[in-house]
């Protein structure tokens, strides 16, 4: 009988083809599975199974964890969430390629769109590269605990080709697009998975321009998808406000066409039914054989409001103002003295400023929730701060006060920002039915001081594939929307799926007690820096590359991570790394 360095046991395995659900073992060798069925040789090490759901690592196709994975080995917390592929570069906002006088204006873009402290990059980043295959090399060896693939961005390389001009968004000459374009096509071949732009008022730096790209020209754009469909490799990634749906997937839809490489877009609910129409020209263009893929979120895209987070209804109260800058304890406690409260309640509405950051928004107590442990997604409007305070015949500010004091200020208000519309999640179950979606848009390692998104695939397992009645999804199905499909979106076929020769990335699953917790905020960053940081029950053990990286949520063994350069072939094409 065969040994195996390691055997799981007894699962039911769901293999990320779709496939029915089967009691199966999994056996591992070399990084990679030998085998998925009855398996009678020993390994060296053993989990048992029994009971618990095996399935492939999930492969996050949307994470901005570019600084972090240069300067650290655990991406977490999208790790913590069974992820064992992160690809980072996405919305157009990177780190490369770079020249050394533009340092301060990456870090400016990168704090304005993702929320990533400046003060964290100027410590963290290293910039011991220029051109985007220094990038990489800088990247390389480096070990992590998933592996990481990496995209070029647009508004980096718009920087480097033309400096002050780029960022002013103004129109580029054919020289310019050329060069853009040379540069793009150099980092595919080198082994970027891709490139990323951005094309939504959303997006600004942190002095409060526009991305440099918003307002790029269908001609640049198509002038660097073509020189990178030259390459034969690599894929396209936009972010877009879709204010003029047609014209704007049609910029997309040619830069596909003209190309031939995949593209995919974020899709989300902002307002009415426009995501629908983006789905009847999603199908449309599948159609005509040009492929395009729609990455959508498994839940609400919604900000955390709370005393340690950027933003909280009391932000621009003049009195709070007073001691905002007081350690959490200490602002606790004098939060608590109840003529403190009376004096900012009386001096809000009259002498707050809605100029200031967060604006009306942190305001908006009638979409506002209270974030439990664990949180509810998909809260009842009637639950809302300013329903709640209604039925006690109060201010809503009087009770979103009494919230953010709880657990010693360390509590959450929950914010649905997009895919919330309607006050349920039926437009998001709609969408990942959808033949032409995959999951994305959960931006592990941005946001962090405001959004904590990167739980995405326990939601859509949890909520979606357990839990709601009403447009619930199949297991299998489920499993395979995080796992071949968004690895195949982005050109790696050598993993998420559970068969011989694939890797030996793997999830084991209590799936029945799987639970995402309440975010926490840590300071764990570079020079202090916050974040937040979610943990999840019900992850018995991630694999990566066979060995075992974090079991019943603790940190176990070596970091098999590494940086992954260009598409990877399925097993049956000859190559798995």
């Amino acid at each position: 009988m065969s040994r195996h360095a390691l055997t799981i046991r007894g699962g039911t395995v769901v293999d990320g083809t779709g496939a029915p659900a089967r009691t199966a073992d999994v056996a591992i060798e070399g990084g990679v599975i030998t085998e998925v069925g009855k398996i009678d040789g020993a390994g060296a090490r053993t989990i048992d199974a029994d009971g618990l759901l095996v399935t492939p690592g999930f492969v996050d196709i949307h994470a901005h964890y570019d600084g972090q994975a240069s300067w650290g080995e655990r991406m977490i917390p999208s790790s913590w969430h069974g992820v064992t592929t992160v690809v980072v570069g996405n919305c157009g906002v990177g780190f490369a390629p770079v020249h050394p006088h533009d340092h301060d204006r990456l870090i400016e873009l990168m704090e304005g769109v993702e929320d990533i402290p400046g003060t964290v990059l100027h410590e963290g980043l290293a910039w011991n590269w220029q051109s985007f295959p220094e990038f990489m090399d800088a990247l390389v060896g480096r070990p992590f605990d998933v592996d990481v693939a990496v995209q070029v961005p647009h508004g980096a390389l718009r920087l480097h080709v033309w400096g002050a001009r780029g960022a002013r968004r103004e129109a580029a000459t054919a020289d310019d697009i050329a060069t853009m374009a040379r540069i793009a096509r150099e980092a595919i071949e080198a082994g970027a998975l891709g490139f990323t732009t951005s094309r939504t008022l959303n997006h600004r730096t942190s002095k409060g321009d526009y991305t440099p790209t918003l307002t790029a020209s269908a001609d640049e754009l198509v002038g660097i998808a073509d020189a990178i469909g030259h390459t034969g490799r690599g894929v396209l990634q936009v972010v877009s406000d879709f204010d003029e749906v047609d014209a704007e997937f049609a910029i997309f839809r040619r830069m596909a066409e003209t190309s031939g490489r995949p593209l995919s877009f974020s899709l989300v609910q902002v307002r009415g039914d426009g995501w629908r129409h983006l789905l009847e020209l999603l199908s449309a263009a599948n159609a005509d054989g040009v492929t395009m893929t729609a990455q959508v979120a498994p839940r609400a895209v919604g900000l955390l409001l709370g005393l340690q987070c950027t933003l909280h209804p009391l932000l621009t109260n003049p009195v709070y103002r007073e001691i905002a800058a007081l350690p959490l304890a200490e602002r606790v406690a004098v939060m608590a003295d109840p003529r403190f409260k009376e004096t900012v309640l009386a001096a809000d509405a009259a002498q707050r400023d809605d100029s200031k950051l967060g604006g009306r928004l942190i305001q908006a107590f009638h979409k506002m929730y209270e974030l439990g442990d664990p949180p509810d997604y998909e809260p009842d409007p009637a639950s809302s701060i300013a329903a709640r305070a209604k039925r006690e015949g109060r201010d809503a500010l009087d009770l979103a006060y009494d919230v953010l004091l709880r657990d010693g200020g360390t509590s959450f208000l929950y914010l649905p920002s997009l895919n919330y519309s309607d006050g349920n999640l039926d437009a998001v179950g709609e969408m990942l039915a959808h033949p032409n979606t995959v999951v994305g848009l959960a931006d592990g390692g941005a946001h962090v001081g405001t959004i904590c998104d990167a739980s995405f695939p326990t939601t859509l397992l949890t909520l979606w594939a357990r839990d709601r009645e009403r447009g619930r999804l199949a297991l299998p199905f489920a499993v395979q929307r995080h796992t071949r499909d968004t690895a195949r979106t982005v050109g790696l076929r050598d993993r998420g799926v559970l068969a011989a020769g694939y890797r030996a990335d793997i999830n084991v699953i209590d799936f029945e007690h799987l639970t995402a917790r309440r975010p926490e905020m840590r300071h764990d960053l570079p020079a202090g820096g916050k974040r937040l940081v979610q943990s999840a029950d019900g992850y018995v053990a991630t694999l990566v590359a066979g060995e075992i990286t974090y079991e019943n949520g603790e940190t176990r063994g070596p970091l098999p991570g590494r940086l992954v350069r260009g598409p990877q072939s399925a097993p049956t094409d000859g190559a798995t790394r």
